[in-house]
């Protein structure tokens, strides 16, 4: 999602004459971690992210626009649908409250053609990977995992024909050393997408190569 949160811009010297976007983008930001909190069932898992916040060029001038991006993510189409809703009606409200002219009401864009479904994995083919990577890895190598709110596309085809098979199996990246250091524990390790996020390349990929070639020569197999 975007959201392009308007303003009346001038000079930071006289505020007064001016409607500041950062201003209310911030409000609009902070007002947005309620939904999760305090408007979701704590039942359903949902993710409000703001990943990024761009404004302004220079010390002393209100910008006449701030913008966000988001990523919203959900298991049920109620529940994605309660964050949009939401996120529409508290984009307006803080905009009204900050006296923003109607003119000059936040724009929200969902991204409809990068949005991706919540990902499935089926149940009998979760298994039988797991039995295979057990047999080939060994149990301390091949574990189950909680869930997670990550997706992917093929989860498009789950959506289209439930009957599909599916399955996402994450390869570990971080170092044997580093991992040891940490006792196991991920929250002490940088996560995905983290500046500090460094795999043994080496050892993923050829991981990675060997777990989906056992499971592709199983899927493919005859019967």
């Amino acid at each position: 999602m975007d959201i392009s949160v308007k303003g009346v811009g001038g000079h930071g010297a006289y505020p007064q004459t001016t409607r500041d976007p950062i201003v209310l983008a911030s409000r609009i930001v902070t007002t947005l971690q309620t939904l999760v909190s305090r408007e979701n069932d704590p039942a359903n898992p949902a993710v409000v992210t703001v990943g990024s916040f761009q404004a302004g060029a220079k010390h002393n001038i209100i910008s006449d626009e701030a913008r966000l991006q988001l990523t919203v993510r959900s298991y049920t189409p109620e529940v994605r649908k309660l964050l949009l809703d939401g996120i529409r009606r508290i984009a307006r409200g803080e905009a009204i409250a900050a006296g923003m002219p109607e003119d000059r009401m936040p724009v929200v864009t969902i991204r409809e053609a990068e949005f991706m479904p919540s990902t499935f994995n089926t149940e009998k083919l979760s298994a039988r990977a797991l039995e295979l990577f057990t047999a080939h890895f060994g149990p301390e190598r091949a574990q189950k995992t909680p869930a997670v709110m990550g997706g992917e596309d093929f989860s498009r085809f789950w959506l289209a024909d439930q009957k599909i098979e599916s399955l996402i199996f994450w390869v570990g990246g971080t170092p044997i050393d580093k991992y040891r250091a940490a006792g196991g524990n991920a929250a002490k390790l940088p996560s995905l997408h983290s500046p500090f996020w460094a795999p043994d390349a080496e050892a993923v990929i050829s991981t990675a190569t060997e777990a989906l070639t056992v499971a592709a020569l199983d899927v493919l197999k005859k019967g």
